[in-house]
């Protein structure tokens, strides 16, 4: 121990080759260690990653303390980081190696409606909304600085065994700096951190089955039946659900044919004076069928969202996230199949990008 109580200074390589035989130790009894390893000084690359680093920066609270855990963590001191529904262990090499624990208050459920209800139809897909290829509206939503997904200063409490008397010490502050890359590579951890289902933005389909099978909601009102719902709102949600008129018994269409068909000298010339006058054309089938997955691969070929997919057929966006998630074949509408098989053969739209010159 030095003058006034403060540890000695440890190099960094000293402490990375305690960390590293400490980890192996690990490793053998069976622990699954997840170190924290950033390649150059950039902690965090993607959409949000960096939206997580932000948030953390922008409290006053923590502004003491950060800049100490990016030097911690740029040079590889979080030895350990794992990250589980609303709780975060980890493990960082200082004078010593210390275990962190931080918990993460789960999203309020009002606040967590609210996302949902303005984000609704404005994700295209769950691989878009993990890219963070999201429209401006759903940043501002998700971002807000006291509305959004990132958890406030009070709902965020750690604890270090450190000798540190600071609320926020820097083996904490590089943890969370930690979590910011982590996220990179696997964005639905926030939402695991925050014990919300992601895919809650964009499912409409549980509010759908609800309302088709009659079912009150949750508040007791009364909702619409399935024969009701295209009336009132005007959308296409019935497709899987319509029959075809019931084709006539055997005996009366061979009685409806002897009645109409000539006389068999009369129809064989008719049929040799055709076969003679033009060649046969080919019989024109009805339109393939479609499962969920065909539907899926269409769209994404076009490179379009699912409100303007659900525009192009004429149906509601409800309509195609139920036939994106339904297994097997489609029993759609004649018209919707048509439309399905003619934007199929449409060319996927050019992608232009900018190139440097050689």
């Amino acid at each position: 121990m030095s003058y006034y109580g403060y540890r000695p200074y440890v190099p960094v390589a000293r402490r990375r080759a305690r960390a590293h035989r400490e980890m192996g130790k690990l490793r053998k009894k069976g622990v699954a260690v997840q170190p924290v390893e950033i390649d150059g000084r950039t902690i965090a690359r993607t959409f949000w990653g960096k939206a997580w680093c932000d948030h953390l920066e922008s409290f006053s609270d923590f502004a003491n303390r950060l800049p100490r855990g990016r030097t911690y963590v740029r040079n590889g001191s979080v030895c350990h980081l794992a990250i589980s529904p609303g709780k975060v262990e980890a493990i960082v090499s200082g004078s010593e190696l210390y275990k962190l624990k931080v918990r993460i208050d789960p999203l309020p459920k009002g606040t967590w409606r609210g996302i949902c209800a303005r984000c609704a139809g404005k994700i295209g897909s769950l691989l878009g909304l993990l890219a963070g290829r999201l429209s401006d509206d759903v940043l501002s939503v998700v971002t807000d600085r006291r509305k959004g997904l990132f958890p406030l200063p009070g709902e965020i409490h750690f604890r270090c065994n450190c000798p540190d008397w600071a609320l926020m010490c820097k083996h904490v502050a590089a943890v969370m700096y930690g979590v910011g890359h982590r996220l990179d590579t696997r964005p639905e951890l926030l939402f695991a951190l925050r014990r919300v289902d992601h895919r809650e933005l964009i499912s409409t389909e549980g509010s759908v089955e609800a309302v088709v099978k009659g079912r009150g909601s949750a508040s007791g009102r009364k909702t619409l039946r399935a024969d009701q719902i295209g009336d009132v709102f005007g959308i296409d949600l019935d497709d899987g659900d319509t029959q075809p008129p019931p084709a006539p018994s055997r005996t009366a269409a061979a009685k409806a044919a002897r009645k109409q068909a000539p006389s068999r000298p009369r129809r064989r010339a008719n049929q040799d004076r055709q076969h003679a006058d033009k060649p046969r054309s080919p019989r024109k089938g009805p339109p393939s069928r479609f499962t969920g997955k065909s539907v899926a691969r269409l769209r994404n070929k076009l490179d379009m969202s699912v409100p303007e997919f659900a525009k192009r057929l004429g149906v509601s966006p409800a309509s195609v996230y139920r036939w994106e998630s339904t297994a097997g074949p489609l029993r759609l509408h004649t018209r919707t199949r048509e439309l399905l098989a003619a934007l199929k053969g449409q060319r996927p739209p050019r992608r232009t990008g900018r190139r440097g010159r050689a």
